[in-house]
């Protein structure tokens, strides 16, 4: 077989989308007709014939059975799976580099683009307590890698909230919490992302109950991400997406001030510094 007629070279997302709108078309299926089949939009359908979106395992599934193209499509997506994340958050991370905009709320540990790597292999290690040390080495790359993302001073926008218990819930000792809080404050401090704290007298708001990150894009729907212990959901329904952005916006209502946000940190991070001073 000679190179031309490989299907793996050259860019997999390319060719991918291009024999998925051939093989469309052969059935004489538009975009909506087919994900209509699928009980999928036609957006999201398209976004994964231009390479916006991954081919995730179950989509291709669904492929093969409405094309009619013998596992063809379950294959390609399982000769493009390299990723180091878990398998619920792959299409995250995928989509984390194509966002213009990223709201994220957190209200028990610190999202994973602003965590050290003190921060993550203790976080690791609580979750996984016999994890091998590759293991705990692989969730470091990872996230660092996905760090790479706020090199870029512009793109995407940052907006952060943090509920209280974030800066008070001691992941890896004092040391590695004083660490990890004025790594968020240098963030703020360079102009990165504008993060809120929401103090423990605020109360009850909509966003409590596990991590929330919103997706903005150029061209696409948005997105929302939630996730709790060990378990992920990427939605896209529009009135899902509508309320959970509802929700975000009354959380950054009873949220305190920029301003008084940073204060907070860093006077949480002198806290945790000094007790770890005395340890030693």
């Amino acid at each position: 077989m000679g190179k031309e007629d490989n299907p793996y070279t050259g860019r997999t997302k390319d060719f991918l989308g291009e024999e998925l709108r051939r093989r469309r078309q052969a059935k004489g299926l538009s975009q909506r007709e087919l994900g209509n089949k699928m009980f999928i939009s036609g957006g999201y359908l398209g976004q994964i014939e231009v390479g916006t979106r991954r081919l995730t395992a179950d989509i291709a599934q669904r492929l093969d059975e409405e094309l009619n193209t013998d596992g063809f499509f379950e294959r390609l997506a399982n000769a493009m799976k390299k990723s180091n994340h878990t398998a619920y958050f792959e299409e995250t991370a995928e989509l984390e580099t194509l966002a213009t905009a990223i709201c994220d709320y957190a209200c028990v540990f610190v999202p994973g683009l602003f965590q050290t790597e003190d921060y993550i292999r203790a976080l690791v290690r609580s979750t996984y307590p016999t994890a091998p040390p590759e293991k705990l080495d692989n969730a470091v790359k990872s996230r660092v890698e996905r760090q790479s993302l706020l090199k870029n001073p512009e793109r995407p926008d940052m907006w952060v909230i943090l509920h209280e218990t974030v800066l008070r819930t001691v992941v890896g000792g004092p040391a590695v919490m004083g660490e990890q809080l004025r790594r968020i404050a240098e963030i703020v401090r360079a102009h990165r992302s504008v993060v809120q704290v929401v103090p423990f007298s605020a109360g009850a708001h909509g966003c409590m109950g596990g991590l929330v990150s919103l997706m903005s894009f150029d061209d696409a729907p948005d997105v929302v991400y939630t996730e709790a212990a060990l378990s992920g959901q990427l939605l896209d329904d529009p009135a899902l997406v509508a309320t959970h952005r509802k929700a975000y916006d009354h959380a950054r209502a009873v949220a305190l001030s920029p301003e008084a946000s940073l204060k907070l940190i860093e006077s949480v991070a002198e806290e945790f510094e000094q007790c770890a001073e005395k340890q030693t």
